[in-house]
């Protein structure tokens, strides 16, 4: 069980596809800009995140790409990047997976992202049913543990054929960068407990998480292995509980309902995925349950696909919340806001001191502890400080 006085591991959001500062509308719109990008990652690094998730989809820029060129704009933030079984040879991800953790000097996290939309997927040349792409999975990432640890692999599988791969450059990291995974299928689980370092849950009810967290703690013990688990979420955290519930009626205040029924047809009819499933029935679409559990909202989920809940509140509140998920054995969080430049700096200035978490870099002091008092007016007048 996670120690719920250790500070959580906190990680922000890259959102790579555009941004905004409401659900399902145009207005206030934000489109991806990599200088936007630069912004809300030196922000993070500076406040005390630990790190970015780089999403991946068709929509989003590509993930390996954009953490090289916002490493080169960092100093300490690591970046969680995906790794999507399929869509290049493991030995490719290999090469890739080592550059970027060489040149980055040790941060990178891998997210293994096997997907679960298959007209997406098809697109990218894979046509394998749910479960199936899990045994694709294994034999992929023997081939790609393989090659990053020890530098050469070796398979004749049923979908992975890799005849004495090499890998010339070994990562900084040793063995090798982590695994990070989130899915909730059986066939995941068993997964999980074989492969990740990290096992990732979307943000259910704590009951739910800690089944979750359960199964894939007994599925990774069965193989002589541990594995540490973390969530995803969105934060909508104000100074007080009812401000933060009114920014979370802003957010969707431009959302039809027509909107709403679009999204979720698609959600429903366009993914396989057991994850987003049990995200869409956490609400059903309507508007009138959408705090699923205390201050745990899923609004988010009414038209955005993935991760669909808020945690909602004052950061009391919130930081309460997140210590009943930390008694579950969550021990990193990965954290999202709308518009997520101004909503790294609010959840971090409101909420990282209720959990214990210090900004990177400290602010400069005043010189005399408090501001300067300008006396006797216009140009002549003498400048003088005072101490508070």
């Amino acid at each position: 069980m996670t120690n719920p006085k250790k500070p959580l591991d906190f990680l922000w959001f890259i959102p790579s596809s555009g941004d905004g500062a409401y659900l399902g509308s145009d207005l206030r719109a934000r489109p991806g800009d990599p200088d936007y990008f630069r912004q809300i990652a030196r922000a993070a690094d500076g406040l005390g995140y630990s790190g970015v998730l780089i999403p991946t989809s068709v929509a989003c820029e590509e993930s390996f790409i954009l953490a090289a060129d916002l490493a080169a704009h960092t100093e300490r933030l690591k970046f969680l990047v995906a790794v999507r079984p399929g869509t290049a040879s493991p030995a490719y991800y290999a090469r890739l997976a080592s550059t970027l953790d060489r040149l980055s000097r040790g941060r990178l996290l891998l997210n293994i992202v096997v997907g679960g939309a298959p007209a997406e997927l098809a697109g990218d040349g894979i046509f394998l049913p749910h479960d199936e792409r899990y045994a694709h999975a294994r034999e992929f990432f023997d081939v790609f543990n393989s090659l990053l640890e020890t530098g050469e692999a070796h398979l004749d599988g049923k979908h992975i054929k890799a005849h004495h791969a090499k890998l010339g450059l070994p990562p900084f990291q040793e063995p090798r960068p982590p695994l990070y995974f989130g899915g909730s299928s059986e066939a995941a689980h068993d997964f999980a407990g074989d492969y990740v370092e990290k096992y990732l849950t979307w943000g259910e009810p704590p009951a739910q998480v800690a089944e979750k967290v359960k199964a894939v703690r007994a599925a990774a013990a069965a193989k002589g292995r541990e594995v540490t688990f973390g969530i995803r979420l969105h934060f909508i955290v104000r100074e007080t509980d009812e401000e933060a519930w009114a920014a979370a009626d802003r957010l969707i205040s431009h959302l039809s309902d027509e909107t709403i029924a679009n999204a979720q047809a698609v959600q429903k009819t366009q993914s396989d995925s057991v994850g987003q499933e049990r995200m869409r029935r956490l609400h059903e679409g309507r508007r009138d349950r959408l705090e699923v559990s205390p201050n745990l909202w899923a609004g988010v989920g009414l038209v955005r696909s993935g991760a669909g809940t808020a945690l909602v509140g004052s950061p009391a509140t919130v930081a309460a919340r997140l210590r009943e998920y930390q008694e579950i054995g969550i021990d990193t969080v990965i954290a999202s806001g709308y518009p997520h430049l101004e909503e790294a700096y609010t959840v971090a200035e409101l909420l990282f001191p209720e959990l214990g978490i210090r900004p990177a870099t400290a602010p400069l002091r005043p010189s005399f502890g408090a501001p300067a008092v300008f006396g006797g007016g216009g140009h002549g007048g003498n400048v003088k400080a005072t101490k508070a």
